[in-house]
């Protein structure tokens, strides 16, 4: 994988997803509940997270300011373990709030963005990172960062790939760039792309540019001739974050060596299945989900194993089954048991559709398992108090719950296998 660097404005993008069953009674608009709020960085700092994803060791140089926004931001990039070079902004964190149901976007409301406020100078720090780096993608939104005193002249004079994603706020890409990727907004296409992408080549001094169309895919243009770039079909998707996937495989294609009609077909299949996937959207950090874990040696799984499992699924959102090893239910059982080995028994609890996995454990007891998997809810299926099980104290120490759910008399495995032994 290669190296690369990120400059550019990183915002603070948050999504309102809720739900929507009724008209608000002082005006048609609708009404939105059970809202839950997710972050997730924007702009440049999208574009970084997205290369940390695919595997590429990278840097983002940026500028954050110091209110709570910003401070959030900054949390967001160190959760994804992304290297920051700060340059500083004296200002507001501009944010992007999207308030959503169901999928479909309903407002976008935005924060901090009409005033751009004083960047930093580039550093020695972002000097020396520039340097090191296999190709540099500019992530322009128009906030100052690319336009930071000394950035220019460092860009230009780099021997490596500079792909730059432009902005209409944002300056002009340095001359002989690799690769500029307006959209067509950006671009001012009026009639033919692809005469508007020849003109942009030659007014930006740049090897080549592409313009990006959305469903129709690209156009590009590169060493005098021009290039349609098709789309594979899709339906439905979120296009957020789209350009910033569009931009990051190609100049990934770019540090490799390659072309840049390589990297612009790379580019268009990448943007394409991000969108179909859901964008941007899938980045952010989701509604919490319950995760409920039951747990047995499941030897001949019958009626009163169906219902315990079905009766824990209805618990939350995620299913774990713990399971005994072979060698767990000889200790307890005896040298007779299990009547199947553990792979046959996981092999029957995955096929049921209420099971979202299986884990197997070697000890006596789950406690230790549990540990690791730290579920929100503990189910067992019989008569027990939560008092008496050893797995109670453990689950409540991390703050999950024991929950007992009814026993189905009369079913049980010793059963089943005595009356086998009795017909055989």
């Amino acid at each position: 994988m290669s190296r690369l660097v990120i400059v550019g404005d990183a915002l603070l993008d948050r999504d309102l997803d809720g739900v929507v069953e009724r008209v608000c009674p002082e005006a048609p608009v609708p009404v939105v509940e059970d809202v839950f709020s997710s972050a997730r960085p924007g702009g440049a700092g999208l574009a970084a997270l997205l290369a940390v994803a695919d595997g590429h060791e990278t840097v983002l140089v940026t500028a954050l300011a110091r209110d709570a926004a910003g401070r959030e931001l900054e949390a967001l990039l160190g959760e994804a373990r992304l290297h920051v070079v700060d340059l500083g902004l004296a200002g507001a964190t501009q944010q992007k709030v999207r308030v959503r149901s169901d999928g479909h976007l309903l407002v976008r409301l935005d924060h901090g963005g009409r005033e751009v406020a004083p960047v930093g100078r580039a550093t020695g720090e972002a000097v020396d990172t520039l340097a090191g780096a296999d190709a540099v993608l500019v992530a322009d939104y128009g906030r100052g960062v690319a336009q930071a005193e000394g950035m220019a002249e460092l860009l230009h004079t780099l021997d490596r790939p500079v792909i730059w994603d432009p902005h209409p706020r944002g300056g002009p890409p340095v001359p002989r760039a690799a690769l500029v990727t307006p959209n067509r907004a950006e671009a001012g296409v009026v009639g033919d792309a692809s005469t508007r992408a020849e003109e942009l080549r030659l007014r930006w001094d740049a090897a080549a540019v592409v313009i990006t169309l959305g469903a129709r895919g690209a156009v590009l243009a590169a060493g005098g001739a021009v290039h349609t770039v098709p789309a594979p079909p899709i339906h439905g998707g979120d296009p957020c974050g789209a350009g910033d996937r569009f931009a990051v495989a190609a100049a990934a294609v770019l540090a490799a060596g390659g072309q840049a009609s390589d990297a612009v077909e790379e580019a268009v299949r990448s943007a394409s299945a991000f969108v179909a996937a859901g964008g941007a959207g899938l980045l952010a950090r989701r509604r919490p989900r319950t995760v409920v874990a039951t747990g047995g040696c499941f030897d001949l799984v019958h009626a009163g194993h169906v219902a315990t499992i079905e009766a824990a699924r209805g618990l939350g959102d995620r299913l774990v089954v713990l399971v005994n090893s072979d060698a767990s239910i000889r200790r307890l059982k005896g040298p007779d048991r299990p009547i199947q080995p553990q792979e046959d028994r996981v092999a029957v609890l995955q096929a049921l559709a209420a099971v979202d996995d299986v884990v197997v454990f070697d000890e006596d007891t789950p406690v230790d398992a549990l540990e690791r998997l730290r579920p929100d809810v503990w189910v067992k299926g019989g008569d027990y108090a939560p008092g008496e099980l050893p797995e109670t104290a453990v689950v409540e120490s991390w703050g999950g719950r024991v929950a007992i759910v009814p026993y189905v008399a009369g079913r049980s495995t010793t059963r089943l296998i005595q009356e086998l032994t009795r017909v055989a």
